[in-house]
């Protein structure tokens, strides 16, 4: 196991440090999100008062042709119905669309330009002319081979083989979709933090649960003090003991669970560098979030309900935040790795008789 790691890292090389300027490792870089300007304070102690966090350091990249499509299934539950219709339409004719005026896709959807303009800007474009140069990017990639149509819905009757097919399908367009739509700087940002933290919290529930015990263990297994707190009472209890250094991780993929947001408020009020994996980047987890992570997830069904997909990509994000994590580390975090593997063997093998 120790080899291949080794191997693998050698290949793909070790990043050294967030592009753009980052915090170096050992320390706690705020600041690097959007999304901490949340309020705080409000759970903490008058005497505990963390220092004020820098502000976001640039703005993220406009996402690009092939993120445009994942970005729309994404955002599109969080949009008011006028911006769902401008949404709905570039997603579906974007070679159409692209072709628009501002003022000729507010006339097809029945909006307004100022809709059109605010729907490009929540899709991550500085504005319309933007969108449109991303629309016909992604109409150039439909053209030279699209992906063959699959519906998602499984239905009652449906024989086994279907089932895995439309499953895989799903499966790989939500990683797909997932992998495109993450914020790189972001994404390097909360490895940074990782890399330096001294104690790391992971808060989740359910479904989202697991995949904060996945990660917690990961963790473990090279090294780092981590731990998964699923009951409620004790996520909180946990998380007033950190601080500056510490790291919190709260995964929700609605963004609103009301089990995770208050232990991850409480960490982010006592100066803690937190981090959201969520599927609602405009969700009321965000605002206690110095990074956040974006999933995605394919469409739901009746036999196929959210929790399974957002399960799939919550797991990729986590798996980037180890492997991260592994090859900044990987001096310290192979022999512990090689360590707890050599200690759990004899249980993996037949005992003699």
């Amino acid at each position: 196991m120790t080899t291949y790691l080794k191997e693998s890292f050698a290949r793909s090389g070790r990043p050294h440090g967030r592009p753009g300027g980052g915090s170096p490792t050992g320390s706690t870089p705020h600041g690097g999100s959007p999304h901490a300007a949340g309020p705080r304070g409000a759970a903490a102690q008058p005497a505990a008062q963390p220092a004020a966090r820098p502000a976001p350091t640039g703005r993220p990249a406009p996402p690009g042709p092939g993120a445009l499509a994942a970005k729309v299934r994404t955002m599109a539950p969080s949009m008011t119905r006028s911006m769902q219709r401008v949404a709905e339409a570039v997603a579906g004719d974007p070679a159409g669309c692209a072709q628009l005026t501002v003022t000729g896709l507010a006339e097809r959807t029945g909006t307004s330009e100022a809709t059109v303009v605010r729907t490009s800007r929540l899709l991550g474009f500085p504005g319309y002319r933007d969108l449109r140069l991303a629309l016909a990017g992604l109409a150039a990639q439909q053209e030279s081979g699209a992906a063959p149509s699959v519906t998602a819905d499984i239905a009652v009757d449906d024989p086994i083989a279907d089932v895995v097919a439309k499953l895989a399908h799903d499966e790989r367009q939500t990683l797909a979709d997932t992998a495109a739509g993450l914020d790189m700087v972001q994404l390097e940002a909360a490895v940074t933090a990782l890399v330096g933290a001294r104690r790391v919290d992971v808060y989740g529930v359910g479904a989202s649960g697991l995949v904060s015990k996945d990660l917690a263990q990961k963790l473990l297994r090279i090294g780092h003090v981590a731990h998964a707190e699923a009951d409620p009472h004790l996520a909180v209890t946990t998380a007033v003991q950190l601080g500056a250094g510490d790291v919190a991780i709260a995964i929700t993929h609605s963004g609103r669970t009301v089990d995770v947001i208050e232990p991850l408020r409480a960490a982010f009020d006592r100066g803690a560098t937190t981090i959201a994996i969520t599927g609602r980047s405009d969700g009321e987890i965000a605002q206690y979030a110095d990074h956040v992570l974006t999933t995605s997830t394919a469409r739901e069904s009746e036999l196929r309900p959210a929790a399974m997909s957002s399960r799939t990509s919550q797991l990729l994000v986590v798996d980037c935040l180890f492997i991260g994590v592994a090859q900044r580390t990987y001096e310290s975090a192979a022999p512990a790795l090689s360590a707890s593997y050599e200690a759990l063997a004899h249980r993996h093998s037949p005992r003699p008789r």
